[in-house]
């Protein structure tokens, strides 16, 4: 069986990989290069998502926290543990009860992983391991543990995996009409946030479809003493504060847009960014700190009206000889890939 895989973003890349190790002839297409867009615009974490247990995604938590541990295991040259604070001030925010809730929600899903359980640090704790925290109202921090990588260098790896096994990279090619691989046998269409425009060359109407949202993040040229989930004031939205290879990540924005093309971070989410930062931190930065912007347009399954709770599952459907795979997470695309490949082969 020769089986063709269209996009090579991590989805794509997990895919191709485990029809690799199925012992599949498989050919993974990509219209530039690999690990080209959405999927090297990440905010760096492999994560549970602590956030998402306020929608009810128990179950993907805890697949997401189990499948850190996995590519830890795979590259441990690519990917870390990362210990996260998360403050909580007097009258501001989410209640101490409910992140108190979240955090023993987080602890339970992840036993098992590997990683260690959450602690409760107090004021002069937290203000020890970042000095720069607004200490006005601390009542003290959660720290807990998700893991960071280097979501472009770990992704052009699992690409690697995939082509030392003997699978064919094409790239610079660009796939306009499936039509175009009726060669092949089974047709894999991960193409991420322009799955909807391939799947429109094909007959009936889609099963599922899209939300376009844009996460934007900003690097700062000075470095992070603790990686921090911080509430955006004045909304129940969050962002990170993050170290990142000796500087500051902050992000993310979710911005709906009509389309799967990026137009890359606007002024206003970069204020946005700034904003939030500052609220928290000094000593407080402005847009002449800021050394790099990058953004990426994720493709949401269409589940909510407030993209921040819209569901981080994923979906396929399957049309003939072809499967269009919807929506997904970069901490759980080889879990995918490797759901993608049997459903695939069946």
């Amino acid at each position: 069986m020769r089986v063709a895989v269209v996009g090579a973003g991590i989805v794509g890349a997990c895919t191709a990989w485990a029809l690799a190790r199925r012992g599949v002839a498989c050919t993974l297409y990509e219209r530039r290069q690999p690990m080209g867009e959405t999927s090297r615009a990440s905010s760096k974490l492999l994560h549970g998502g602590l956030r998402y247990l306020e929608t009810g995604q128990f179950r993907l938590v805890g697949k997401a926290l189990h499948a850190r541990s996995d590519w830890l295991e795979l590259a441990p040259h690519l990917c870390h543990r990362l210990e996260m604070l998360l403050p909580m001030y007097r009258e501001k925010g989410r209640s101490q009860l409910t992140i108190a809730a979240g955090i023993r929600i987080y602890d339970v899903l992840a036993m098992g992983s590997g990683f260690p359980r959450a602690r409760m640090l107090k004021p002069a704790e937290v203000l020890a391991l970042q000095p720069g925290l607004s200490a006005e109202g601390l009542v003290g921090a959660w720290a807990f543990f998700d893991a960071q990588m280097d979501d472009y260098a770990l992704g052009s790896w699992v690409v690697e995996q995939f082509c030392d096994l003997g699978g064919e990279l094409v790239t610079d090619h660009e796939v306009r009409n499936l039509a175009e691989l009726d060669d092949y046998d089974r047709i894999v269409n991960a193409t991420g946030p322009w799955v909807m425009q391939l799947r429109e060359t094909m007959p009936d109407r889609p099963s599922y479809h899209l939300d376009w949202v844009r996460g934007s993040h900003l690097v700062l040229d000075r470095p992070c003493p603790a990686a921090m989930l911080l509430e955006v004031p004045g909304s129940s939205r969050i962002f990170f504060v993050l170290p990142y290879q000796g500087r500051t990540l902050i992000g993310t924005t979710e911005v709906r847009q009509t389309g799967p093309n990026n137009p890359g971070p606007s002024e206003d989410e970069i204020q946005y960014l700034l904003d939030a930062h500052n609220a928290y931190l000094t000593p407080t930065v402005t847009r002449h700190d800021v050394v790099d912007v990058f953004s990426g347009v994720r493709p949401l399954l269409r589940s909510a009206a407030n993209p921040s709770e819209a569901t981080r599952e994923w979906a396929f459907e399957r049309t003939a000889q072809v499967l269009h795979i919807y929506g997904g997470k970069w901490t759980t695309a080889k879990l995918q890939g490797n759901d993608a490949a049997q459903r695939i082969l069946q």
